[in-house]
C-alpha cells in the first residue's frame, strides 16, 4: 500500500469519526432547544458534518484513486 493511500485510509477514518461527532451532537438536548428558538444548528456542529464529511469523502477519493502508476 502506498503512502498517498495510507494518509487515504486515515483521512477517512477521522472524517468519519467527525462526522459520527457532529451526528450525535446533532440529537444532544441542547442542540435541539438550539434549532427551535434559531431554527439552525449551532456552527461547531455544523463545522463537524461538514468538514467530516469532506474529509471522508476525499479519504474514499485518495483511497480509489491515489498512489497510481505514473507513466514515464
Amino acid at each position: 500500500m502506498g503512502l498517498v493511500r495510507l494518509v487515504g485510509v486515515m483521512l477517512a477514518v477521522a472524517g468519519g469519526v467527525l462526522l459520527w461527532t457532529g451526528l450525535r451532537a446533532r440529537d444532544s438536548l441542547a442542540e435541539r432547544a438550539t434549532e427551535v428558538f434559531t431554527g439552525r444548528n449551532t456552527e461547531q456542529t455544523t463545522l463537524y458534518l461538514a468538514g467530516g464529511g469532506a474529509a471522508l469523502a476525499g479519504g474514499i477519493l485518495l483511497v480509489l484513486f491515489g498512489g497510481g502508476r505514473r507513466r514515464r
